[in-house]
């Protein structure tokens, strides 16, 4: 049996602060051939590199990514004072675009990119999807649109190589809409897998997150699942080989 796969969610997040372009440069610089990254819209509709629904924890401000315009949001520190201190200062909110660069750089590097409910809420699937596509039209077709939101998918799937359903709760995958969609990957939290059986889907290679425990991994690939997605992508690289 061969080790899963190894996805770096949200770069390497176990020591840098998550989305920022020092997160997925050094998840790459460890090894890293798949990489996750979240994305929202800002209020001039630049995308931008973020998970949460407001900028409190990462960059210690009120309001959400929508709330501001590119100019402003640049001006805000993405160094997540509660887990790094004053120590990446320097790091500032990313833009999609600024991720396209980086993977240009590096060509065997595949990215998933997470569409946010949050910005597909606000401006519309259409919306974000065509300020995504221009974002990444240099490297589109090393990138996998993923989401929670299945309508969102749909209207990606004609104009992507790859798209990739999210879910919380391994039972979900049975939606009607998920089945109709014929996703490339489906990706399942790790709390929401039953405890045992195998973990397989009809179209779409199956990721598993958060993990970071290597015996875990493996117990997860006896069952069936394509790959790992993890904060720690050295330490797991180191420990299963990969």
């Amino acid at each position: 049996m061969n080790p899963p796969q190894l996805v770096a969610h949200r770069g390497y997040t176990l020591h840098y602060p998550e989305n920022t372009l020092a997160a997925v440069a050094a998840a790459i610089d460890a090894g890293a051939r798949y990489v996750e990254v979240d994305i929202q819209l800002s209020a001039d509709q630049v995308p931008m590199l973020f998970h949460d629904r407001d900028l409190q924890r990462i960059c210690g401000v009120q309001g959400a990514i929508h709330d501001y315009p590119l100019a402003q949001l640049k001006r805000f520190k993405a160094m997540e004072f509660g887990r790094f201190g004053y120590k990446f200062a320097a790091e500032r909110i990313a833009t999609l675009e600024e991720l396209a660069q980086l993977l240009a750089q590096h060509p065997a590097v595949t990215a998933f990119i997470e569409l946010k409910r949050v910005s597909l809420e606000r401006f519309g699937a259409a919306a974000v999807l065509n300020r995504v596509q221009r974002a990444l039209a240099s490297v589109q077709q090393r990138c996998v649109i993923i989401s929670f939101d299945i309508e969102a998918l749909a209207v990606a799937r004609p104009h992507w190589p790859a798209v990739g359903a999210v879910i919380d709760y391994w039972h979900e995958r049975r939606q009607a809409s998920i089945k109709a969609l014929q996703p490339q990957y489906l990706f399942c939290d790790l709390d929401g897998l039953p405890r045992w059986g195998r973990l397989r889907f009809e179209t779409a290679k199956v990721v598993i997150y958060e993990v970071a425990d290597p015996a875990i991994a493996l117990k997860l690939a006896k069952r069936g699942v394509d790959f790992i997605e993890t904060f720690a992508i050295g330490e797991m690289r180191e420990a299963l080989g990969d």
